[in-house]
């Protein structure tokens, strides 16, 4: 809001709008442009008004329902009302402080019903029942309420920390709970891994135990057939003899064996035969078993 007088003529800025007087008393409103004054006849350019779009921060210091202290920062963007500025020129002295204090009424009658977290989902209707407040009360002064924001919410220091903390360990214990299930998949996997492997090699001993049968039967009954007079007894003790001595030479090649010690002797070996065969047997019968 500004003032100038001029005796004869005056220009008006575009955006804008004068006040002429006559002999002190509103007569018109002065389009952007030039103008001309007759100081005879008492007329004069009282004042000019903007009709720019005018932003207000508003700092305001209320408590929640859930007894926060929070600070909200508000910007109110607002306009002259071209066919009413001679209201907006007359009325108010400080339209900034009016609407300051409109806000003040608002958000600490609708605030303290809220909850902090409420405040913060539905801070868009804070403003909005900011904006009708201020749409009523200042457009009876030619004052047009274009937009309310709600900029910025900002609770006590000490609440912020809090907070942080809270949604921190609410992540740790959402991690913990994650971390927890993966290892108890990776227990099962590992148990299930286990049970199939164990599984897998006893039927991998089970199958080479047949083959070690079927292989010596087959040795036992062409060896039969081929020398005459002699028993599958005997074919197997010379089997058995044979591998014994295989054995005794495969440990006695291999560097990575120290002293071992084999009762050695017809006896012994006679025993050991007897004792082959006697797991052989007992393989067959598990085998038939399994089949």
């Amino acid at each position: 809001m500004g003032n100038s007088c001029c005796f004869f003529f005056g220009c008006i800025d575009q955006a804008s709008v004068g006040i002429i007087e006559r002999w002190g008393r509103f007569e018109k409103l002065a389009e952007p442009g030039f103008q001309f004054y007759n100081p005879v006849a008492g007329q004069f350019l009282a004042g000019v008004l903007s009709t720019r779009i005018s932003s207000l921060d508003v700092r305001i210091e209320t408590k929640t329902k859930d007894n926060v202290f929070v600070q909200l920062v508000c910007s109110i963007q607002y306009r002259v009302v071209r066919q009413n500025a001679d209201d907006a020129f007359y009325e108010l002295a400080n339209p900034q402080e009016q609407i300051q204090a409109y806000v003040f009424d608002v958000v600490r009658a609708l605030v303290p019903r809220m909850a902090l977290d409420e405040l913060f989902e539905q801070k868009g209707e804070v403003a909005k029942a900011v904006l009708e407040e201020l749409e009523k009360v200042m457009g009876a002064y030619g004052y047009s309420i274009e937009h309310i924001l709600m900029v910025d919410i900002i609770p006590d220091p000490s609440v912020r920390k809090a907070m942080n903390e809270i949604n921190a360990a609410q992540r740790l214990q959402l991690a913990s709970v994650y971390k927890g299930e993966a290892e108890k998949i990776l227990q099962v996997k590992r148990a299930e891994a286990e049970a199939e492997s164990k599984y897998l090699g006893g039927v991998g001993v089970a199958r080479q135990r047949q083959a070690i049968t079927d292989g010596l039967r087959e040795n036992i009954l062409n060896f039969s057939h081929k020398v005459e007079g002699t028993t599958a007894k005997e074919v197997m003790d010379l089997i058995m003899v044979t591998q014994y001595f295989d054995t005794l030479k495969d440990l006695g090649n291999s560097s990575n064996n120290t002293t071992v010690f084999i009762p050695h002797g017809p006896g012994h070996v006679r025993d050991i035969g007897d004792q082959i065969r006697n797991g052989m047997m007992e393989a067959s019968s598990a085998q038939v078993s399994i089949d």
